[in-house]
């Protein structure tokens, strides 16, 4: 599997168990895959829901400040990539 940079942790807030991740390249969608990634993080996460200032999104590009919820605790300047399925060959 592939992975590409597509943002940072810039924020985590534990009690709903959210990461505020600003999104510096690329599209994120609700069903991709993202790994965070840090110096004590690493997990991957299926996005289920974002948001954009509490209101739910479909889509994010760069720019946007996102909520997503995580299984997991991040910490800010994690580093976030989008798992990208390698392509079949035929």
């Amino acid at each position: 599997m592939e992975e590409e940079k597509v943002g940072r942790v810039e924020k985590f807030f534990a009690k709903p168990s959210v990461a505020a991740i600003e999104v510096t390249a690329g599209v994120l969608r609700i069903g991709d895959r993202l790994h965070f990634k840090g110096h004590t993080t690493d997990f991957e996460e299926i996005i289920s829901s974002m948001q954009v200032e509490n209101q739910p999104i479909e889509e994010a590009k760069p720019g946007d400040l996102i909520g997503i919820k995580v299984k997991e605790r991040v910490r800010e300047n994690d580093t976030v990539f989008k798992v990208v399925p390698e392509q079949a060959t035929s």
